[in-house]
């Protein structure tokens, strides 16, 4: 599977906070959708014109303000202003490139996080970016596209289920947090399922299309140990609680999900293992496939000779081989290659070579 390059060398020379939109598809709009909640009622709103989202800054309710599309800069920019990002944010923010990662502005953290999925062609993982701004009362993220985890969540706010609408931005977030990294866990399944058809194949069938196979599987490990590793450290920064904007009763929710997260972490250096192990299981198979080819020939190879050294002196023709002059020479000399390949085959098998 190849992976989409990040065009970086769009930014060289640009001012830094220069946003320019780097890896992932472009939409044609931005999609923003908007819940504003209470423990007592909430509201939910596709918004068409970003300006509408502007009203909601500093009710006394919590906001989650959700954009599907980083690549129309000026949603993210107008939003940015809104709320008092700084431009190297904004520019994190349409750069896909990111690696987890959380930094404390103070009145807010930025959080970046990997959300991924299993491909439509079920044979590989893509990922997304997912940009989370955390503030006193508000939740803005940001997605490559449309589609995601969240819809349990959605339904939560809408049914008031759980803690979700009698709680703050911060346990909001830590409910985003918790959708990622459940999320996780259905692809360890998909890879659990991936290991078990190549390790029936590998008994059954090594033939030589399952190497790329096994290469493939383990470009997907890589490519998820790589979005799934710094996220420790990210959970981790958030559950001790150091920012003002992190609650105490939302920290112990956050330690759960750092118990996920180096689950699934140790998960990945298993299957990471596992994938070596069957690599050197297809090449030990094959190896002794061709010992075992090997074994046959030499053994032809090794009854023949004697044969063929017989052949060669009767074959010389010399005018005085008194041998050629018998009547049964041709018939003895056949019987004699005979014996000798059946002593060799009777030697071979009582030293278990055949």
């Amino acid at each position: 599977m190849s992976r989409r390059t990040k065009r970086m060398s769009k930014k060289a020379g640009l001012p830094p906070g220069t946003m320019i939109p780097i890896g992932g598809e472009p939409t044609a709009k931005a999609n923003i959708t908007l819940f504003d909640y209470t423990e007592e009622g909430f509201e939910e709103r596709a918004i068409d014109r970003v300006e509408d989202c502007f009203a909601y800054k500093g009710k006394p309710s919590v906001t989650w303000i959700n954009v599907d599309g980083i690549h129309d800069t000026s949603v993210v920019g107008a939003l940015g202003k809104q709320f008092g990002l700084h431009p190297l944010v904004m520019e994190d923010i349409v750069n896909s490139a990111q690696r987890p990662k959380v930094e404390d502005f103070g009145d807010y953290l930025f959080v970046v996080v990997k959300m991924l999925a299993v491909g439509e062609s079920g044979d590989d993982i893509v990922g997304e970016q997912v940009s989370l701004i955390i503030g006193p009362d508000y939740v803005v993220s940001f997605q490559e596209r449309p589609g995601d985890v969240f819809e349990p969540i959605r339904d939560r706010i809408r049914t008031a289920k759980g803690r979700v609408r009698s709680a703050g931005s911060d346990y909001l977030a830590y409910t985003l947090l918790d959708a990622i990294v459940d999320n996780y866990f259905a692809i360890l399944e998909w890879f659990s399922d991936k290991t078990g058809e190549i390790e029936d194949r590998l008994i059954s069938e090594p033939t030589s299309d399952i190497l790329e196979t096994i290469y493939g599987l383990k470009r997907e490990v890589l490519f998820v140990k790589k979005s799934v590793w710094p996220l420790r450290d990210v959970v981790n920064t958030l559950q001790r609680g150091e920012s003002v904007l992190s609650r105490e009763a939302s920290v112990v929710y956050l330690r759960d999900v750092y118990d996920h997260t180096i689950q699934v972490v140790d998960t990945i250096e298993t299957q990471r293992e596992i994938v070596a192990a069957m690599r050197d299981t297809y090449l030990s198979s094959i190896s002794n496939r061709m010992n075992e080819v090997m074994k046959v020939l030499t053994i032809i190879a090794t009854i023949f000779i004697p044969i063929t050294f017989v052949a060669g002196i009767y074959g010389m023709n010399f005018e005085f081989m008194p041998e050629l002059g018998l009547p049964w020479a041709y018939f003895g000399a056949l019987g004699l290659m005979g014996a000798i390949s059946l002593v060799m085959v009777a030697f071979f098998k009582r030293k278990g070579w055949l």
